[in-house]
């Protein structure tokens, strides 16, 4: 089975570097613009089964690309951040060392869900996909940035410190047979964009 991880487009809230978690934004009209690029590249993959998480910029993500969502999926939600969400990340940054180490996986802020549990519901909200999309060969998991990096940090063993974030509106490929999983591309994004991503 070949599972595509797509990235929602750009929120409002991205374009302002201020942290999600599970508010509910829903896309901007730039962030529909990003999906729409990756049009071409999703109709040659032609995933048979989709399931997006159950927040509403997911669900967006999937109209603009023209498909037909099979389900949701609540634990493929983006991880919930406490006190920090809402902030920037200029602000965090300037604080101290505590927004780098959550990047990396190793900090949990304030009041957030801890990282621990965060990737078990992944993992698990992962596997209740492919388990239930047996007899697809190509899925497609609409989800978060954080997400993409928990699941790349189980399956694979990226370090989130030493890979960019998934970018707004971006697909990361990954083969799975059984319990093996293969990465065959990571973070391509219609419009090539060049700075960091926000979070």
């Amino acid at each position: 089975m070949r599972v595509l991880l797509i990235r929602h487009g750009e929120t409002e809230w991205n374009q302002a570097r201020r942290l999600q978690g599970q508010v509910d934004i829903p896309l901007s009209p730039a962030g529909r613009g990003q999906v729409a690029l990756l049009r071409p590249l999703i109709r040659h993959l032609a995933p048979t089964h989709v399931v997006t998480s159950a927040l509403s910029r997911a669900a967006d993500t999937a109209d603009v690309l023209g498909l037909q969502v099979n389900g949701t999926e609540p634990r493929l939600n983006e991880a919930h951040l406490g006190e920090w969400e809402g902030v920037s990340s200029a602000e965090l940054k300037a604080a101290g060392p505590e927004y780098a180490a959550w990047r990396a996986g190793r900090f949990d802020p304030p009041g957030a869900e801890p990282h621990e549990i965060f990737r078990t519901r992944i993992r698990e909200g992962f596997d209740a996909v492919v388990a239930g999309a047996a007899t697809h060969d190509t899925v497609a998991i609409i989800t978060h940035g954080g997400v993409v990096r928990g699941l790349l940090a189980q399956f694979v063993g990226l370090d989130p410190a030493r890979a960019v974030p998934s970018h707004p509106a971006s697909v990361t490929l990954l083969d799975v047979n059984g319990d093996e999983v293969k990465l065959r591309l990571y973070n391509y994004a219609g419009d090539l964009p060049l700075g960091d991503p926000a979070d």
